[in-house]
């Protein structure tokens, strides 16, 4: 199981709107068949590993992530087509919420007389999943937030200056982590600051750059900017408010920017919670989120991160240095967004602290 949850990982960031699954087909002790779910969702895993399988198939044990699908799309149910290679026994880590399974493969394999196992290495697929599940859910994406901080907290000098907090080991494994998701989130101020491309540009992952999203109430992201003019290369989405200047809307278009209107706030900005819900419409199941300090804020004062990657250099600014979270209300110990670590490695001269939202 935890090697088809390995081949599961390699489809981060690459399935949606569909999960990432991985399947091992075993018979006599000797694997037979491996697949995971293809970019843009199909083939599904259990489909590749039984066409590698080939007849070997018959009377094997599959090991599969995410309990097959019982409904017909795009193509058959992968319940169907585990019955129709006659494995003898499948072994699911976790069931899927989707209505449309929902318990019905795992229903339908056992009327067909196989074997069925659920459980085995369940809390692992489900961490795997957790965007997809909570698309499901709750109609929103999983949320991470990327912070490459120094040790107070700061991503940038008072004058501006931030490139490069931390070093280029660092840096790779930001890129690492954009290749796993699949979106990335900004708001305006960091798209004008810095022009960022927000692609992937790790050596044999430059296809692996995941749809950017600016949030911009007020459409101000220049026509003329890196993340306009790819948008026809790289897809590029601006969130703003309910009603758009349309002249300002037209001139992004023409270069392939798709404009996503959401109601706003209080404060007239796109609202954190329509924000969500817009992004889980478009089938977005994991979002990575990288500045700034403002975006980070207002999503972390709706609730709405899940994880934190916080990246952390051997250095200081201090207290006039630009935070890497802005205010978000917090007048109460017990309003505090917590977390708890789950993951401390180094990259070069920095540290990488991962982090899962504490929910008690």
């Amino acid at each position: 199981m935890r090697a088809a949850l390995a081949l599961a990982a390699r489809g981060l960031g690459r399935t949606w709107p569909n999960p990432a699954v991985g399947c091992v087909l075993v018979r006599d002790g000797v694997v037979v068949g491996r697949g995971w779910t293809q970019p843009g969702g199909r083939p599904h895993a259990e489909t590749e590993a039984l066409a590698r399988a080939g007849v070997l198939a018959e009377g094997a044990t599959a090991y599969v992530t995410l309990e097959p699908c019982n409904h017909y799309g795009k193509t058959p149910p992968c319940a169907l087509a585990l019955i129709e290679a006659k494995v003898a026994r499948v072994v699911v880590a976790c069931q899927d919420p989707d209505p449309r399974v929902a318990g019905g493969g795992l229903a339908r394999l056992r009327d067909a007389g196989i074997t069925v196992a659920t459980g085995l290495c369940e809390a692992e697929a489900l961490a795997l999943n957790e965007g997809f599940f909570n698309r499901i859910q709750h109609a929103r994406p999983l949320f991470t937030l990327k912070l490459a901080t120094t040790l107070d907290g700061r991503i940038a000098t008072r004058t501006g200056a931030s490139q490069w907090i931390t070093g280029p080991a660092a840096r790779a494994v930001g890129h690492r982590l954009r290749a796993t998701h699949d979106a990335i989130l900004v708001g305006i101020g960091t798209a004008l600051a810095d022009d960022p491309e927000l692609t992937c540009r790790l050596p044999g992952l430059s296809d692996r750059s995941p749809v950017r999203v600016v949030v911009d109430s007020r459409l101000r992201l220049p026509p003329t900017s890196k993340l306009a003019t790819t948008a026809r290369a790289v897809p590029t989405w601006v969130v703003t408010g309910a009603d758009p200047d349309p002249v300002k809307a037209a001139a992004l278009t023409e270069h392939g920017v798709e404009i996503l209107p959401v109601a706003t706030d209080s404060a007239d900005r796109p609202d954190p919670l329509a924000l969500a819900a817009a992004l889980s419409e478009r089938g977005l199941t994991r979002v990575l989120v990288e500045g700034g300090a403002t975006l980070a804020a207002s999503l972390l004062g709706a609730g709405l991160i899940d994880r934190l990657e916080w990246f952390r250099a051997a250095a200081l600014i201090g207290g006039d240095g630009l935070a890497g979270v802005a205010g978000f209300g917090v007048a109460t110990l017990d309003q505090m967004a917590r977390f708890e670590r789950t993951e401390l490695r180094a990259a070069g001269a920095d540290l990488v602290e991962s982090y899962r939202r504490r929910l008690v």
